[in-house]
């Protein structure tokens, strides 16, 4: 192993010494400690190598959250293998856009999703096997046929090398796969123990997907303070707030509705019976103020972006509301105009940064990576403030970056677009990003019909919804007879804003 290298599987090795014991993880009818988590991942590693895989060789990853994840992070760590997390919510035909761009050598999954995966390996050369997670699986390699032997005595992987692709909104239709290095994690993880204190009594309840960035982030954080991860297999309200108090939680991660159907099922507890003390995200302020009065715990506002390995700022929502935060620490950013000349307190720029948790580059990609790398920053396509006392102001994105971020996922509009004009009875389809009670930003369709077309907002909806990811389809839609355009003959979107933005009523 490199000098200055330091892997995913060498946290795990200094848990085992340091905390053997004590649990790493714990699930509904289960758990393993630091020692018993580094051992599987040691076989796991071990199984994997005699299986043929070689440094650099990618594995697509597909099913809801499991410790396996980490015993997968650890053991790729070791190997220098390329995790591929693939969205559960995303449509077969995005699955498949997703494999063809990182031709996996493998395909883990659950059973939930092995149909999918097979689906995946049917329809692609490259994927030559499929690796069963859960036991009784039918096709494939089993994880525990994997766990034998003993770990390479030599880690494989450096922390430079690419450890993640993780495939962010489509732009210009089609999603790019964001390379992050086992730097970067570790890096965002060290911060975030940091700012919340995090030690050998924090336990994580990992609400958000172990395929999301902050997801992943959190979970990491959490090993590295030598404390517990608590592994829900999907958002459950009822479980998660069962979870929350038996397994003394005291760190969250959530994006709307999470929040707010969470402390629903708090209502008859009582903050004496809570450990919570730090929760991170996007939510409504109504629902933060709420949230933080039953548990007793404090909510930090954040902004980041999986490019950036997850966070680059945070502060307690309190200190300044309606902000993101401040930069953290080993995070140089700035707001630019258009000529990449930094703009004064109080003015819109873009938002750039610079320093070790930026991502290596988009695979595959080298144009665009050049493009977002200019003038020695990445430029992240969305608009921001900066006060005077440097907290983070989000104001949007870029006309070339034009995202809705929907109950934390990112939705690119032309992709949505393109599937409603599919539809034989849709002449124009814009698709634009509205207040949202639940979501905090919802997507919204403005169309206008082929002439004599009897179209209905529920058929289109499912339309679209059976062309991408359900989570991306319109749940809001204006039908007009005609778009503004602009003097190019485009259509003016922010004119469109103007007439059918406001908050819409389901």
């Amino acid at each position: 192993m490199p000098l200055h290298s330091h892997t995913f599987f060498d946290l795990l090795r200094r848990n085992a010494g340091d905390y053997g014991r004590a649990d790493a993880i714990r699930w509904a009818g289960g758990g393993l400690t630091h020692d018993e988590l580094f051992r599987e991942t040691g076989a796991l590693s071990a199984g994997l190598r005699e299986a043929g895989f070689q440094p650099g060789d990618r594995l697509a990853v597909l099913g809801q959250n499991t410790y396996r994840f980490l015993t997968l992070f650890g053991a790729a760590g070791r190997l220098g293998l390329i995790l591929v997390p693939i969205n559960r919510r995303l449509s077969r035909e995005e699955m498949d856009t997703i494999v063809e761009d990182t031709t996996p050598s493998a395909i883990v999954a659950d059973s939930e999703h092995a149909e999918a995966a097979g689906s995946l390996l049917r329809g692609h050369s490259d994927p030559r096997d499929l690796i069963g997670l859960e036991e009784g699986m039918s096709e494939g390699t089993a994880y525990k046929d994997l766990l034998r032997g003993s770990p390479p005595s030599e880690s494989q992987g450096d922390w430079n090398d690419p450890f993640l692709i993780i495939h962010t909104a489509a732009v210009q239709g089609k999603p790019r796969g964001g390379v992050l290095t086992q730097q970067n994690l570790l890096i965002n993880a060290l911060l975030l123990v940091n700012e919340f204190g995090l030690g050998q009594t924090d336990a994580y309840l990992n609400l958000l997907p172990l395929y999301h960035i902050m997801g992943i982030n959190l979970a990491t954080a959490a090993l590295l303070a030598g404390g517990k991860n608590v592994i829900l297999p999907s958002f459950e309200a009822g479980e998660a707030a069962r979870l929350v108090r038996e397994e003394d939680v005291t760190l969250l991660g959530t994006f709307p509705p999470m929040l707010g159907s969470l402390l629903n099922e708090l209502e008859e507890v009582s903050e004496q019976e809570l450990s919570l003390r730090c929760v991170l995200g996007i939510d409504q302020q109504e629902t933060i103020r709420a949230f933080e009065e039953k548990t007793g715990s404090v909510f930090a506002s954040v902004y980041g972006q999986t490019e950036t390995s997850g966070l680059l700022t945070m502060a307690p929502n309190r200190d300044n509301p309606g902000s993101a935060g401040r930069p953290l620490p080993l995070v140089s950013l700035a707001t630019v105009d258009e000529y990449d000349r930094e703009v004064s307190p109080g003015e819109t720029g873009e938002i750039v940064v610079r320093g070790p948790l930026v991502f290596r580059e988009y695979w595959n990609n080298p144009e665009i990576t050049r493009h977002v790398f200019r003038e020695g920053w990445h430029h992240t396509g969305d608009l921001g403030q900066l006060d005077e006392g440097g907290y983070l102001f989000f104001k949007g994105r870029k006309a070339e970056k034009e995202l809705i971020k929907s109950g934390g996922e990112n939705v690119f509009p032309v992709e949505v677009e393109k599937a409603l004009l599919e539809h034989s009875g849709v002449r124009e389809a814009v698709v634009i990003g509205v207040p949202d009670p639940r979501f905090g930003e919802g997507i919204k369709a403005v169309c206008v019909l082929e002439e004599g077309a009897d179209v209905s907002a529920k058929e289109l909806g499912d339309f679209v919804g059976g062309r991408i990811a359900g989570y991306k389809k319109p749940r809001y839609m204006d039908f007009a007879r005609s778009l503004p355009k602009n003097e190019d003959g485009s259509v003016d979107r922010e004119e469109v804003k103007r007439l059918h933005g406001a908050e819409s009523i389901e």
